[in-house]
């Protein structure tokens, strides 16, 4: 497979960090954004590019453009997945609460969007992650109202999007998870064992990233083992 450029955000630990290992494995050219970049440049691969990147703060998508203009001049695939979970009664939720979870699950995605879009191809592909809890009709769980709020706005985000530039590309998937082991779970939920590890996961993105695009577009797949 011809190597690809691949955009991840939120890799410092979890699914995100899985995502950077696999592609590079596989010979991928990826840059990979988190606030903390320790634990990707401790990996030391050739094929990874980090630097600390809070796509919360509208001045630091300069850079990301800068790199992308003077180093690859074209990006194939941006992947969506940081993110920020609030597990508060809404009772006891602020308006900073809720602007913070969505400065990262909402603002920070049509940021990075409209930043990376301009430097990519028709068949790119841009995979925005979401949840279980974004999803109509699906189980919801008390505590989870700016978070799971957050989740459905980029849903139906990707879907505005794919319409607006289904003649030029690039094409917008959504795929809503369910339950993950991983670090941010733990902090959430803490003691709850999930079924799926990060590494799970991140294979099955993966292969979604790469090759999603020729079925999909402007579709959200409902990734997970239980119903609804």
């Amino acid at each position: 497979m011809k190597s690809k450029h691949i955009i991840i955000t939120g890799t410092s630990r979890g699914i995100g960090f899985e995502l950077v290992k696999l592609f590079a494995s596989q010979g991928h050219q990826v840059l990979a954004l988190s606030r903390n970049s320790d634990p990707i440049n401790k990996l030391e691969n050739k094929n990874v590019t980090c630097f600390s990147c809070d796509i919360c703060d509208v001045s630091e998508y300069k850079k990301i453009a800068d790199f992308i203009k003077n180093k690859w001049h074209q990006v194939d695939i941006l992947i969506n997945n940081a993110g920020a979970i609030l597990n508060k009664p809404f009772s006891k939720t602020t308006f900073q609460d809720f602007e913070q979870v969505y400065k990262t699950n909402v603002f920070g995605v049509s940021e990075m969007i409209r930043t990376v879009i301009p430097f990519m191809k028709k068949d790119g592909h841009v995979v925005t992650i979401s949840s279980m809890g974004g999803v109509q009709g699906s189980v919801k769980f008390p505590g989870l109202s700016a978070y799971s709020s957050s989740k459905a706005a980029v849903i139906t985000l990707t879907e505005l999007l794919a319409e607006e530039y289904k003649e030029t590309g690039p094409c917008f998937n959504v795929l809503a998870l369910g339950a993950v082991q991983t670090e941010m779970l733990e902090e959430a939920f803490p003691g709850y064992q999930a079924l799926m590890t990060a590494n799970e996961m991140a294979k099955y993105i993966s292969e979604f990233a790469l090759n999603g695009q020729k079925y999909y577009n402007g579709k959200m797949l409902q990734v997970s083992n239980s119903t609804p």
